[in-house]
């Protein structure tokens, strides 16, 4: 699987280029419109079958196109086998019909949820303002990691996901060849303008899962005001490689977090915890000590500190259970 170069696949670009916006399942993009935060024009890439479905390579890597929805990565049992922390996170995002419509590139390039960034009367760092109302105001969904003009984290759940996986995307623009990076590439956590790097004229293709490992569990956990239907306040991904293929000690391990930073994060320092540790759930307690020493919360945020520490060291448990 990879983007094809058709010619509908140019002109689609060349739109991007002249200035619409790019839609998808337009789940956030009609939000948008109906708040009057977009007037558009908007390109339609919903016709590009090249960039739907799943597709395994011969060494067990899974490609997912950018226009497959979130509820066929949430149905797959393919997937869930491989990769049981991605399904996990996408049957946990917003309803059923928002799933039904919603894709994969829409998740992880969508705007942030900054309820002052989504009100047309303020203006910010987003829109081409010179300042971040948040700060002085109600940011109590903001970020943990302060390392942005901008206070709002990035809403993406997947991009949490396939961090902690080590995904690549690949990327075109319609006038030269796909390219692929790692996907933290799509991010920038200095960045307070925007919500992703892609150039203009360029999308995500395709999503790129290296093989799943013997031994090898995830697990993932999210915290929310209410069950069903709300933005995650911190969530995190966890997953678990050991050492003999699933019994002795911790081989590798990758945990990312997300709704604390400008982009979706990997905590190194918790990793670097638990890797030769055994594999054991009572180590994820001495990992996550030190995290809310290591965040820079804004006044109104201080409170995750603590709470990401906890969703953290939850779905340690849980992989190492």
């Amino acid at each position: 699987m990879s983007i094809v170069s058709t010619d509908e696949f140019a002109r689609l670009t060349e739109e991007l280029r002249s200035g619409a916006e790019a839609r998808a399942g337009g789940t956030d993009t009609m939000a948008r419109l109906r708040a009057g935060l977009d007037a558009g024009p908007f390109a339609d890439l919903g016709g590009l079958d090249e960039m739907r479905g799943v597709a395994w390579g011969p060494g067990g890597g899974a490609r997912i196109g950018a226009l497959t929805t979130i509820a066929e990565i949430a149905a797959d049992p393919v997937l869930g086998a491989a990769y049981p922390a991605l399904t996990a996170t996408a049957r946990s995002l917003a309803t059923p019909q928002i799933r039904h419509a919603a894709t994969l590139g829409g998740n992880l390039l969508q705007r942030n949820r900054c309820w002052y960034f989504r009100n047309p009367a303020f203006s910010c760092h987003q829109d081409g303002g010179d300042s971040c109302p948040a700060r002085a105001g109600d940011h109590r969904g903001g970020v943990v990691f302060d390392t942005s003009p901008c206070a709002a984290p990035h809403a993406s759940s997947l991009a949490v996901a396939l961090l902690a996986y080590g995904a690549r995307a690949e990327t075109a623009d319609g006038r030269s060849d796909p390219v692929q990076r790692p996907l933290r590439e799509l991010y920038d956590a200095a960045d307070g303008t925007r919500d992703h790097t892609l150039g203009p004229g360029e999308v995500v293709g395709m999503v790129e899962l290296p093989p799943p490992e013997p031994g090898e569990t995830a697990a993932y956990v999210r915290a929310t005001a209410r069950s069903r239907a709300e933005w995650p306040l911190v969530e995190a991904v966890a997953r678990v490689v050991r050492e003999d293929g699933g019994s002795g000690r911790v081989a590798r391990v990758a945990v990312a977090a997300g709704a604390v930073a400008r982009t979706p994060i990997r905590l190194g320092e918790v990793e670097a915890a638990l890797e030769g540790a055994p594999a054991d759930p009572s180590e994820a307690v001495k990992a996550v000590e030190g995290l809310p020493g290591q965040c820079s919360p804004l006044p109104g945020t201080r409170y995750k500190a603590a709470l990401l520490r906890d969703t953290v060291r939850d779905a340690l448990e849980r992989a190492l259970a």
